[in-house]
């Protein structure tokens, strides 16, 4: 039996590709899309996208429980991005679907809610160089990649980038004005792994390049779930069926068999 293939979900913005004639022109199918068609270049995997525009931005219950790993990129609309969509996907998260975030989805909704933290950065928009050096070459995310790759025309963000401390650093970037940042990190939320990739400016050719293409193939195989099956209410025990024999004692608050809480 062959084994299942891995979906993924590529969420976009949509925004700048609609506005911006320098972004249209780099994306015209828009940047969600170059993203999917990196992913999509891997065997195994089957790839969809959505958009903020959507109903429910493409991200219904359906849509959710069929996705193992979701790859978000936002940036100027972060705002309006539903609460209840974005619970949505944490209650995903938690059960162990993976999530990519990209770029300057550090401040996305989901992203920060799954960090606990401002996620703010310090940044410049001036087209210089970065140097991205690979931390940790026997990551699965850092697989078929050299000691660095660099990108001749980006943003920079720099340090202090205000998340906890990472489970692990793939990527750590320098840029020609001198700043680094961590630009490839990893935690766990739950079941769910997640991944944060820098680079993904706008007006730049970056999901073109092909190290960027092959990081985005690693990092969502890297973040597919495991077979482990998260555990998203609070069951009920009765009596008879504890490990050891159970003598009732006390007042009980609830009914035996009374479904719990969530």
């Amino acid at each position: 039996m062959s084994p299942r293939r891995l979906r993924v979900t590529v969420w976009g913005e949509n925004v700048h590709e609609r506005k911006n004639p320098i972004v249209r022109k780099i994306y015209p199918r828009g940047m969600h899309t170059t993203i999917a068609d990196a992913i999509g270049e891997a065997r195994g995997i089957d790839v969809r996208t959505a958009t903020l525009q959507q109903s429910q931005h493409g991200l219904t219950k359906r849509v959710l429980d069929e996705t193992d790993v979701l790859v978000w990129w936002g940036h100027a609309a972060h705002r309006k991005v539903s609460d209840r969509v974005v619970e949505r996907v944490l209650a995903r998260v938690w059960e162990g679907m993976g999530f990519v975030a990209l770029h300057s989805a550090h401040y996305s909704k989901p992203f920060k809610r799954l960090m606990g933290t401002s996620c703010s950065l310090t940044w410049r928009e001036a087209g210089e160089k970065e140097r991205l050096w690979v931390c940790n070459p026997a990551h699965p995310i850092a697989r078929g990649i050299d000691r660095y790759f660099e990108i001749p025309n980006t943003e920079m963000y720099g340090e202090p980038f205000a998340i906890p401390a990472p489970d692990e650093i793939v990527f750590l970037s320098w840029f020609e004005g001198g700043e680094v940042f961590r630009s490839g990190c990893t935690w766990k939320r739950g079941n769910g792994n997640i991944f944060y990739f820098r680079p993904g400016h706008e007006v730049y050719p970056i999901y073109h390049h092909p190290v960027v293409r092959q990081v985005l193939r690693n990092a969502v195989r890297w973040a597919a779930p495991d077979a482990t099956k998260w555990i998203d209410s609070c069951p009920q025990i009765p009596a008879r069926k504890a490990p050891e024999r159970l003598e009732v004692k006390g007042p009980r608050m609830h009914k035996e068999g009374e479904a719990g809480f969530r």
